[in-house]
């Protein structure tokens, strides 16, 4: 379940096909090293879910909050150090707000969404140039499901 871009502008609008398919309660594990476009999918995902606000990593607050037809809260958990600390930051409040939870580095939280009952999204990007991007949307439950949607 891979997609490849060429460009920043290729990036934002798969992340635009796939924010548009995102429903209320949704969670998305994204992955990559840093300068992998994180960032600039998500941007994609906000413009989805109907959100006009400039979208920025919230590396230094730990969670923005965007809102939209669906509100996005946008985590970066980069300098968590146990993955309990996600409760801390109010992630069963932001769950039950009904909105879009995306957190970049989220796999540090990933078996204990799992061990929670938490069904996810998981998606990779690969830096593979200057400006292309191997997006991978791995086989969980929940992605398994976006990728029917997307192929249709």
């Amino acid at each position: 379940m891979e997609f490849q871009t060429n460009s920043k502008i290729e990036t934002v609008k798969l992340g635009n096909k796939i924010g548009a398919l995102l429903k209320s309660g949704d969670i998305l594990i994204l992955e990559g090293d840093l300068g992998a476009g994180k960032t600039t999918f998500t941007q994609g995902l906000a413009k989805g879910l109907g959100i006009d606000d400039y979208v920025k990593s919230p590396t230094f607050t730990y969670v923005m909050e965007y809102r939209g037809i669906i509100p996005l809260y946008h985590f970066d958990l980069y300098r968590l150090r146990d993955p309990e600390e996600l409760y801390d930051l109010g992630f069963e409040d932001f769950i039950d707000q009904g909105g879009v939870l995306v957190m970049e580095w989220g796999s540090l939280v990933e078996d204990m969404l799992s061990n929670d009952g938490y069904e996810y999204i998981k998606i990779s990007l690969l830096k593979t140039g200057e400006n292309t991007r191997t997006v991978k949307i791995w086989d969980t439950p929940k992605g398994q499901s976006l990728y029917k949607e997307l192929s249709r």
